[in-house]
């Protein structure tokens, strides 16, 4: 057996770990496609609740939500008007509905739904305007009370929306 051989391959292939250690590569994905030479400005307004069924805190949470998404995952500066971007729209529908039912026929789980209705204007390049719906929906169950999952719910569908329209607006998927 040749341990020179052995030795030198030992060596360069702790040389190797230590290079590959040493330098890393950093990538982020922010998930925004912009042209920031022309787009750099979003103006998005405070949606108010608008459907029959509300639950106050609701709409703080999704006005606060929506434009840190804009704030957090791209470089556009958020004005009160004459944005190249512009986010307008209400939260139009907020229910719950019995989804499944045990064997003792009683209600097992309850779904919750939130629907925002958004209207967005690119001023830079007005073919990708749109006004649309977008909905989330979560379930929890019916043995819990809705006053004490509310606002945990609430945010996992804020979240939701949010991502849709974030992707529907500036991501381009």
């Amino acid at each position: 057996m040749d341990w020179t051989k052995i030795a030198n391959n030992g060596i360069a292939g702790l040389f190797v770990a230590v290079m590959l250690c040493a330098c890393s590569v950093s990538y982020k994905f922010n998930g925004a496609s912009i042209d920031y030479s022309k787009t750099k400005t979003i103006q998005i307004s405070d949606f108010p609740i608008r459907s029959n069924y509300v639950w106050g805190p609701m709409a703080n949470i999704f006005n606060n939500q929506l434009k840190d998404q804009y704030a957090n995952h791209t470089k556009l500066i958020q004005v009160k008007r004459n944005g190249d971007l512009k986010l307008e729209g209400e939260i139009t529908r907020y229910e719950q509905r019995n989804k499944s039912v045990s064997s003792e026929g009683y209600s097992a789980q309850t779904e919750l739904s939130m629907t925002v209705n958004v209207r967005f204007t690119n001023n830079t390049k007005h073919d990708e305007d749109f006004e649309r719906q977008f909905t989330a929906n979560t379930s929890y169950e019916s043995t819990q009370s809705l006053n004490s999952v509310q606002e945990e719910l609430v945010t996992q569908m804020v979240k939701d929306i949010t991502d849709q329209i974030f992707n529907a607006t500036v991501a381009n998927w």
